[in-house]
């Protein structure tokens, strides 16, 4: 299955909101969801969101691909740091935090 992370919209016309959801790239967009990550509610203001971190960050990594708009949402909720984070070699740590970790040992 070709996973996507993608807004499902809900709410009435003219009100939009929007549930971030992990679904098959191949269904449509209001398709049966595999997993709810979150949500997203662009009417208030500033537009506010929440996002379950873990589950997006295990999803992510076994491969699945969000579109822009939830690529964007997953930026300003930290799930995109936390991933690249992920990917860097050496377990996950920021080369400046293992220095200054080295430095207190000493």
């Amino acid at each position: 299955m070709a996973a996507k992370i993608r807004l499902k919209k809900v709410g009435r016309k003219g009100q939009p909101s929007y549930r971030v959801v992990v679904l098959d790239g191949r269904k449509p967009r209001d398709a049966k969801v595999v997993a709810d990550l979150g949500h997203y509610d662009p009417k208030t203001e500033p537009a506010t969101y929440q996002i379950d971190h873990d589950v997006a960050l295990k999803w992510l990594c076994d491969g699945a691909k969000p579109t822009r708009a939830a690529r964007d949402i997953l930026s300003k909720s930290g799930v995109m740091a936390a991933l690249d984070a992920a990917k860097r070699p050496g377990g996950g740590a920021a080369p400046d935090a293992e220095g200054e970790e080295d430095e207190a040992a000493a």
